[in-house]
């Protein structure tokens, strides 16, 4: 399998990306810009779906944007005013061609093709049920679920079908659709992951981040809400609300890493919200030091925030090579244990005869935090603290995030005094839950009706999670025994 950061294993994967355009001429192109910008929420293979006077065209394949997305030969085939795309990183289903998204179909009602960032929590479920029906499956994807329901429900037009199959599924998502001349964009009742809405000229655009929005030079309009059903055709957009109202549980995981600093997600800027992340962080947690250095690159906001706070300088301690890629597929174990090497390197004079903060954001095995406090006491720190920019992870995502088992997080295993041993840091302390919600406005966690989604955090999990109590996971799909 081909991923972007082979050695990588300390950081939680990116969900997905999608974008949508009605209305503009070469919609397809514009996608693929977009696509660009949500590289980082899915790496693994991405697709577009077109749609013009010639029906709909599609594209889909491994690897990235800019290797898929850049020969004319491709381009030229997708032409038409409306199309949608996705990025893609597989928290569900393997890797392989078969998943890649958009998924499509030939409907009673004509040519479906939707895009999804999130996960169905009862997919598995449905699936056994639908197979049981004569239903039969093409990829190991939990999206696919929502087409079958939709062909399988006998009334309605494609809106109604659509509405029909959410009310049956459970989990997170937002969704990204094309029909005969129409996008469409929804969100799960509780707005867990991220899309927003935007308008270039007469078009309009959904999009994951509005980071997208801005690199398609679209403006901003506002967020899709949470519930919330849009409809971009010839008539502009239409809004509709057709699932029963809950409290809204944004990813808090969005403010932490997952989105691009550039982008403003739920009113917040996505930069200024982890430079409070890592004051309130230096508030809590202080320590001894000449510098604040941070883990590159999601680390460097936080620590900009936590030597502001703290009045330590920062210092860019550690430099990244942004030029790895795809460079082993299935790495030696001799080369594996140089990945960090190949990844980053210490600013040595900057390092040297100094007592430093690390600044990261997030542990979750402790291999590359152990390599990276390794590689500071060797280019001659003389003490290293250890400060995460979010809670302890101790529980696996089930909502789009690809976390690994409960006994490998290491926070679900060891106290924190136990995993600075195993990291070898001289002192190791995460945000607190209610600094985090603190330094996102709050005055704390209101633990009978939290402001966000921090299951990873806390295990308070906000919808059912069906397949995982009934023992139905994606491991047990007979596809994913089958070639790519």
């Amino acid at each position: 399998m081909l991923t972007t950061h082979p050695f990588d294993d300390d950081h939680l994967k990116e969900e997905c990306g999608i974008v949508g355009i009605f209305g503009v001429e070469e919609a397809a192109t514009l996608c693929a810009l977009g696509l660009h910008a949500l590289q980082h929420r899915g790496q693994e293979a991405a697709g577009i779906v077109a749609y013009g006077e010639d029906g709909f065209n599609a594209h889909r394949a491994m690897g990235h944007v800019a290797d898929n997305f850049a020969q004319a030969s491709i381009m030229g085939k997708l032409t038409g005013h409306a199309a949608i795309g996705h990025v893609r990183y597989s928290t569900t289903g393997e890797n392989s061609l078969r998943n890649v998204q958009p998924l499509y179909g030939d409907l009673h009602f004509g040519g479906f093709a939707l895009g999804h960032n999130g996960n169905l929590t009862n997919a598995q479920m449905i699936r056994q049920e639908l197979v049981k029906r004569g239903s039969m499956f093409q990829s190991t994807s939990d999206t696919e679920v929502i087409l079958h329901l939709m062909a399988t429900h006998l009334r309605g037009n494609v809106i109604d079908r659509l509405i029909n199959a959410l009310h049956q599924v459970e989990g997170a998502y937002s969704l990204i659709c094309i029909a005969q001349d129409m996008v469409i964009g929804v969100r799960d009742s509780l707005g867990v992951r991220p899309l927003v809405l935007g308008k270039r000229g007469d078009g309009w655009i959904l999009a994951s981040e509005t980071c997208a929005l801005d690199i398609m030079g679209a403006e901003f309009v506002r967020d899709v809400e949470a519930g919330e059903l849009v409809i971009l055709d010839k008539r502009g957009v239409t809004s509709m609300k057709p699932f029963s109202p809950a409290p809204k549980r944004f990813c808090v995981f969005e403010y932490i890493y997952f989105a691009r600093p550039d982008s403003v997600m739920e009113g917040h800027s996505i930069y200024d919200a982890r430079k409070r992340i890592g004051a309130e962080l230096a508030r809590e947690s202080p320590a001894p030091a000449d510098v604040v250095i941070p883990v590159p690159d999601s680390g460097v906001p936080a620590a900009l925030g936590y030597a502001a706070a703290s009045g330590v300088p920062f210092e860019y301690g550690i430099i990244r090579n942004h030029y790895v890629g795809r460079t082993f597929i299935e790495p030696t174990d001799q080369i594996r244990h140089l990945g960090v090497k190949l990844k980053h390197n210490a600013n040595r004079a900057h390092v040297a005869g100094k007592r430093i903060v690390l600044v990261d954001d997030s542990i979750v095995r402790g291999t590359t935090s152990k390599k990276i406090v390794e590689m500071m006491r060797n280019a001659g720190a003389t003490e290293v603290h250890m400060r995460i920019s979010s809670p302890p992870t101790a529980h696996p995502c089930f909502y789009g995030i690809d976390t690994p088992s409960r006994k490998k997080l290491l926070a679900a295993n060891h106290s924190v005094a136990e995993m600075a041993e195993i990291i070898g840091a001289d002192s190791l302390a995460f945000i607190s839950i209610d600094g985090l919600y603190r330094a996102m406005g709050h005055p704390g966690r209101d633990n009978k009706r939290p402001q966000f989604c921090d299951a990873c955090f806390t295990g308070d999990y906000p919808t059912a999670l069906t397949d995982q109590e009934g023992g139905m996971v994606a491991g047990q799909l007979s596809l994913l025994a089958q070639p790519a």
